[in-house]
Formats: C-alpha cells, sequence, structure tokens
C-alpha cells in the first residue's frame, strides 16, 4: 500500500509541476487585452478555469498523498534501525584510587595541601 502511494504521490508531484509550468502568468493577460485575443485558441478567459481545476484536482490528491505517506509512516513504524548493530563492551582500566587534593589559590604554606600522589612519585 505504501509502494502504490508513494508512486501515486511522485506521478502527481510531476504532473503538477508540469501543469503549474504550462500556465500563463497574471501578467499574460494584459497582452491578450490590446488584440492579441484574435490569435489565441478559445479566446482569452476561455482556458483559464479548466487549468485552474485541473491544478486544484492535482493539488488535492498531492496533500492527500502527503497526509497518508506522513501517517502512514508514523503509525507503522515498529522496528529500530540500529538493531542489527552489535554492542562491544570495553573494559576499562580502574583509576588509581589515590586521592589528590589539590592546593587552594592564597592559601598559606602552613595549611597548603599536597597531593600524596605526588610526593609518593617524587621519592
Amino acid at each position: 500500500m505504501t509502494t502504490l502511494l508513494t508512486i501515486i504521490h511522485v506521478l502527481v508531484s510531476f504532473f503538477l509541476i508540469i501543469i503549474v509550468l504550462l500556465q500563463h502568468g497574471k501578467g499574460a493577460d494584459i497582452g491578450a487585452t490590446f488584440g492579441g485575443s484574435s490569435q489565441s485558441l478559445m479566446g482569452t478567459e476561455g482556458a483559464v478555469p479548466l487549468m485552474n481545476k485541473i491544478t486544484t484536482l492535482a493539488a488535492i490528491v498531492f496533500m492527500g498523498t502527503s497526509i497518508t505517506l506522513a501517517y502512514m509512516s508514523a503509525h507503522q513504524s515498529t522496528g529500530t534501525v540500529m538493531k542489527n548493530v552489535e554492542v562491544k563492551q570495553v573494559e576499562v582500566p580502574a583509576a588509581d584510587k589515590t586521592p589528590v587534593t589539590i592546593p587552594l589559590p592564597g592559601a598559606d604554606s602552613a595549611t597548603k595541601n599536597t597531593a600524596p600522589a605526588a610526593e609518593e612519585k617524587a621519592k
């Protein structure tokens, strides 16, 4: 069902692009007012209602397939893309459990704390 709706959606979108590009702009009507109407096939306003109806119908179908595809994709997703990914556990070596004290700025030498790990490494 989703494949059929996707195909219809793509075809309607291409049709909608083509039908919009075939329509005359709003500025094209002014040329027909000053004498160009005798060369047009259906007169100055003949093809406009038909093209408007076709464009409106294509737009309604396009919006309907868009909403339907969005609803179906939101409510039919039961799986995950991560189900085939293997999780590897990496062992991290144990950290040194020696407490490290950092001297505070402005502390005098009598209350100055030093790091025991640094003292042991210095010996």
